[in-house]
């Protein structure tokens, strides 16, 4: 059975589709391709349809990552077939949580820096889409430390569903 997990942002253009392609890159590099699928989306749909932002393509195409992206919104009936909901910050937990049809569905929903164990306090990754270049690439440390701890609570629930 495929586990699933879908990345959420604002506008599904900068943060969580750096997320998901990096994460990506993690799942096949753990040879767990074709039992965890990957995807994200947005909270608001200003951007459905469209490629991610030009400076997340250039920071993922520099460091080896895939930049081929949609963007979409977020739908409620997706919950029933996601097994984890990673919100990229607080205001994206809130929302995520409040469109969660069932109490269930909402604890389904975590933060991506809570799996990054030196993150701190401050488990938000901040939106980079106002600011330069350097924003784009604080970002992508930030994912990728915490796609090491998510991808082991990812493989945990995997090796389980195996067993």
């Amino acid at each position: 059975m495929t586990y699933r997990v879908c990345f959420v942002c604002t506008g599904n253009i900068c943060r969580s589709p750096m997320a998901e392609s990096v994460f990506r890159t993690r799942v096949r590099e753990a040879g767990l391709d074709g039992l965890v699928e990957v995807d994200s989306a947005g909270t608001d749909g200003w951007h459905e349809g469209d490629g991610a932002d030009p400076r997340t393509v250039s920071v993922l195409e520099e460091n080896g990552y895939d930049s081929t992206h949609t963007a979409r919104r977020f739908q409620p009936s997706w919950f029933s077939r996601l097994d984890v909901v990673i919100a990229l910050d607080s205001g994206h937990l809130k929302a995520l949580r409040r469109l969660a049809p069932t109490q269930e569905d909402a604890a389904k929903v975590r933060l991506l820096r809570s799996y990054d164990s030196v993150a701190g306090a401050d488990l938000d990754v901040p939106d980079p889409y106002y600011g330069g270049m350097d924003g784009f690439v604080v970002c992508l440390e930030m994912v990728e430390a915490a796609s090491e701890g998510l991808l082991t609570a990812v493989a945990e629930q995997v090796e389980g569903r195996a067993a």
